[in-house]
């Protein structure tokens, strides 16, 4: 799954990759990830009625939001270690502190996305008495706390990406894997601190306004694409002038 899932993500990898079955790393991650989706799933129990059933499927389009996220998390890791390989201590210890996070940010990527996707209706009901999900108040706590955590996934990215630099020449990374690795752990550093900017704008905005922090995470495929195009013309005219010299 893991082999398969890279190979469709990264047809044409600068990378050489260094590992093709999984680690013992790899398979416990699997295990964490599997338990982090079954942490969001809509139900657990089947519905007793057509009303319950419509309850049930109204969720359907968050569960979907961040079954995408905990893939990319997921797709982005497996990526790693068909890459480098990477066993060493910091590596599993990174590696189990991305397990961690996670985790522990299930629910609240369960609770937000519920929350967007409640529309207008964001209550839930106990003992026949509709309750409201968050109040005013709480919102740039909401956003603190999935700042928080999508900051420390990607910083953790960062700083794997980092050790497997550190590693180059255990790796034996030529000098095109090497820029092809800094520019993966660059662009992780800089989903980071969009991160740390939405959190940032979340306190300083005025109380109604901090759920509009949110919409700084747009800047992500920005990000994105005006990073990899200035390192791709870069790389481009770095290693075609070389290789024509070289020639």
């Amino acid at each position: 799954m893991r082999v398969k899932a890279a190979k469709h993500t990264n047809k044409k990898s600068i990378i050489e990759w260094r590992s093709h079955e999984p680690l013992r790393l790899e398979t416990f991650s699997d295990a964490v990830f599997a338990f982090a989706v079954t942490l969001i799933i809509v139900s657990l129990e089947v519905p007793k009625s057509f009303a319950e059933l419509f309850e049930t499927m109204k969720g359907t389009i968050s569960f979907a939001a961040c079954f995408t996220i905990l893939f990319l998390i997921w797709n982005s890791q497996n990526l790693f270690f068909r890459r480098y390989g990477l066993n060493d201590t910091w590596t599993a210890a990174l590696n189990g502190m991305l397990l961690f996070v996670v985790l522990i940010f299930a629910y609240p990527l369960k609770f937000l996305f519920g929350l967007l996707f409640s529309f207008s209706d964001a209550t839930y009901t106990t003992n026949g008495k509709a309750h409201s999900m968050i109040t005013e108040i709480q919102i740039p706590e909401l956003m603190l706390i999935y700042g928080a955590g999508y900051t420390i996934i990607y910083l953790l990215f960062y700083l794997m990406y980092s050790n497997a630099r550190r590693q180059a020449h255990e790796l034996k990374l030529n000098a095109r894997e090497l820029y092809e690795t800094q520019t993966i752990a660059y662009i992780n550093l800089i989903c980071a601190c969009i991160g740390i900017t939405t959190i940032i704008l979340a306190w300083l905005l005025p109380l109604n306004y901090s759920g509009l922090s949110g919409f700084f995470y747009f800047m992500i495929p920005l990000a994105y694409f005006f990073w990899f195009s200035y390192r791709g013309k870069k790389s481009k005219k770095k290693f075609e002038v070389s290789g024509q010299q070289a020639s």
